[in-house]
């Protein structure tokens, strides 16, 4: 669904990641406290585990809150119709909170191009969002791997055009998220098109979806778990979507992002997940927003270098 990886020299990154992460303040929403759905609340394994809680470091243990950085995608996280954000990532956000004893405070940063600058700048603990992980990703944060995904195309519904494969894509209006992995798949299958991609990068991603809707563009490469759920659940303005399934391109991980000097967050963070996993908890979860398939069996850091698989 949404990632940013590049490869910056020490001098440069700190100049970029401030310009990209001040052009992102205007986009942002207010910081949105996660409580536990009681559906969510009652599953095994989501209680206050106080090895865990203690093993946080002592700046969020002292300060009780855990700063939490997300992108909107539907349906790893979105706002209801009530403006409540709901999805995978506040779920598992929520019940994080319950197993390790702090607050959550989520916040939309408004755009995926601004999840890695705000970690590496620490403005937030950890991102919970749909990033694509990869190797180039893993030399800037550490990932922890919470679920699987892979890449497919969307068009509007039937597929008016025959879209079949990434070849098919040549000479079309694409839309894309800005920074994204999907971005990259596009930009070098254009580059071995006799006819280039037009390629209409946009900031968020469902500007991207109501591009297609609204015949501004042709189609949109995405996230499968994005683009299964879209299907599914139409929103938004124009004609409706539809996923291309059988196209089931670079398959993946997506990671939850922390700072590289910060071990002992990421090593407590993994430790709660594999117990939502082991108990149950993380699966029911994957499965009520209609991804049980996604699920992953054991929560990994790092490992990129065994993903993406076609």
């Amino acid at each position: 669904m949404n990632n940013v990886q590049k490869n910056l020299k020490a001098g440069l990154a700190g100049a970029v990641i401030t310009l990209m992460a001040a052009s992102s303040f205007a986009a942002e929403s207010a910081a949105v406290k996660m409580v536990p759905d009681t559906d969510v609340a009652t599953l095994p394994g989501v209680a206050l585990t106080q090895k865990l809680a203690d093993a946080l470091p002592s700046s969020i243990k002292s300060g009780g809150v855990l700063k939490v950085a997300t992108d909107l995608t539907p349906p790893i996280s979105f706002h209801a119709d009530d403006g409540k954000l709901i999805g995978i990532d506040a779920d598992i956000a929520a019940a994080l909170g319950v197993i390790l004893g702090v607050d959550v405070q989520m916040t939309d940063v408004g755009a995926g191009a601004a999840i890695v600058p705000s970690i590496l700048s620490k403005r937030f603990d950890i991102s919970i969002s749909g990033i694509n992980d990869d190797l180039e990703l893993e030399k800037q944060v550490d990932v922890i791997a919470y679920m699987y995904d892979a890449t497919t195309i969307m068009t509007i519904k039937d597929n008016p055009l025959g879209i079949q494969a990434m070849t098919d894509l040549c000479g079309k209006k694409v839309a894309v998220p800005v920074g994204t992995f999907q971005g990259k798949m596009v930009e070098a299958a254009s580059a071995k098109c006799a006819t280039p991609i037009d390629i209409m990068s946009i900031p968020k991603m469902p500007d991207v979806l109501q591009a297609v809707r609204t015949g501004r563009a042709d189609a949109t490469v995405n996230g499968y778990a994005t683009s299964v759920y879209t299907t599914a659940n139409q929103t938004g303005n124009g004609k409706g979507l539809q996923a291309l399934p059988d196209i089931r391109l670079a398959v993946g991980y997506l990671g939850m992002l922390t700072a590289k000097d910060n071990p002992e967050l990421r090593d407590t963070v993994v430790a709660a997940l594999q117990q939502m996993v082991d108990s149950g908890a993380y699966e029911t979860i994957m499965k009520k927003w209609g991804l049980g398939p996604l699920a992953v069996k054991t929560v990994k850091v790092n490992d990129a270098a065994n993903m993406p698989v076609d």
